[in-house]
């Protein structure tokens, strides 16, 4: 079984006054992205789909997504989405990306009703009381038996493009196009976090409450190498190859720059150091590509439910000149993390002619990273 995730982010905003997709949470990410990032590193999505506004079709996306146009209403949305998804997949997880607060739990419990019930339809009670109007008045309805519906929804692909096909209005959820073709409704567990972002106020601010669903952690870490006495050894810095020579004296490539970096990774998360994953004693590293060493950290992290925010490098080097390859670096770091290139940042200085980097015997990096994590 393969799935695939649809993700809606095609809405006017019209409650919200601006793009609410685009507004900017606590921990600096924007709200479709950290949508996005709550189905990362998920086994059973094959595919992503993001569907936007029309306007919005030709702007940067990250690689790994499949980006459509929406249409006018969620409807016309989630058939673009539905006709965008490749021949392997078979069922289909359909998600709010104005619900950017969504649980991993909420997700695999969805995901799990869909394939061995055909759908999923997260829930939770409702603590309001209700009332119904009606022609002459309005009653209350009897909460316990009343449940607010979320998502992600899911559904079996050939049911929900069957109910779609025969849909001729406008409806506000997957399920409920679902139930109106016949097909059965199952219901999960919800999360009350889970809440959709409408109005202005529904974005948490600094020393709101709600801002302690996120987790923020910076890391730091520190690296140095000695210039090797072997005048053919390459140099490598931040995943770029220099002509400078000798290069620096390490059981890998040595690289400082990115050594430095995968340690505030793995700080930031509590994740034990670079030694920890990849000894020296090791004979599997020996002249291994740091980059390899910062593209496998970014995973670990990830997979422990952490979003890389941004990284900042400051190296120290008497030579070589940083300055020429900066951008070349940047781009390297950036694809490596999955990050833009401004959320990379490398600056490089003497030290002066003090001490052992001074003195031209080697390079030091320090690096810092910041990590954040949703908790409820």
């Amino acid at each position: 079984m393969k799935g695939a995730l649809i993700l809606l982010a095609a809405g006017k905003s019209r409650r919200f006054g601006t793009d609410k997709l685009s507004a900017t949470l606590p921990d600096g990410r924007e709200v479709w992205q950290a949508s996005l990032d709550a189905f990362g590193e998920l086994d059973f999505l094959a595919q992503r789909i993001l569907v936007v506004s029309e306007d919005q079709l030709h702007s940067s996306w990250p690689e790994n997504l499949t980006v459509v146009a929406g249409g006018q209403e969620r409807t016309d949305s989630v058939r673009a989405g539905l006709q965008a998804l490749n021949p392997e997949i078979t069922h289909v997880l359909i998600h709010d990306a104005a619900r950017p607060f969504v649980t991993r739990d909420v997700i695999q419990r969805v995901w799990e009703s869909t394939t061995q019930s055909g759908s999923g339809c997260p829930v939770v009670p409702v603590t309001d009381t209700i009332r119904q109007h009606e022609p002459n008045g309005s009653r209350t309805l009897p909460r316990a038996e009343l449940g607010a519906v979320q998502t992600p929804q899911g559904a079996r692909r050939d049911w929900i493009e069957q109910a779609y096909a025969q849909l001729t209005q406008p409806a506000t959820d997957d399920m409920s196009v679902l139930e109106s073709a016949g097909y059965p409704i199952h219901l999960t567990q919800g999360d009350p976090a889970n809440r959709k972002i409408t109005y202005a106020d529904d974005i948490p601010g600094p020393g709101q409450p709600q801002s302690m669903n996120f987790e923020i952690r910076t890391g730091m870490g520190y690296d140095i190498h000695a210039f090797s006495t072997d005048p053919d050894r390459p140099m490598w810095l931040g995943g770029v190859e220099f002509d400078d020579r000798p290069g620096l004296e390490g059981h890998s490539d040595a690289d400082a720059l990115l050594h430095a970096l995968v340690d505030a990774l793995l700080g930031a998360a509590g994740m034990g150091d670079i030694g920890e994953h990849y000894p020296p004693s090791d004979e599997q590293w020996r002249n291994c590509p740091s980059l390899r060493f910062l593209v496998e950290t970014a995973a670990r992290v990830r997979a422990e439910g952490w979003n890389i925010q941004n990284v900042d490098v400051s190296v120290l080097a008497e030579r070589p000149r940083l300055g020429p390859r900066r951008k070349e670096m940047t781009d390297v770091i950036a694809s490596a993390l999955g990050l833009r290139p401004d959320q990379v940042g490398i600056k490089a200085t003497t030290n002066e002619r003090l001490g052992a980097i001074g003195r031209g015997e080697g390079i030091a990096a320090f690096a810092i990273a910041t990590l954040t994590r949703s908790v409820h």
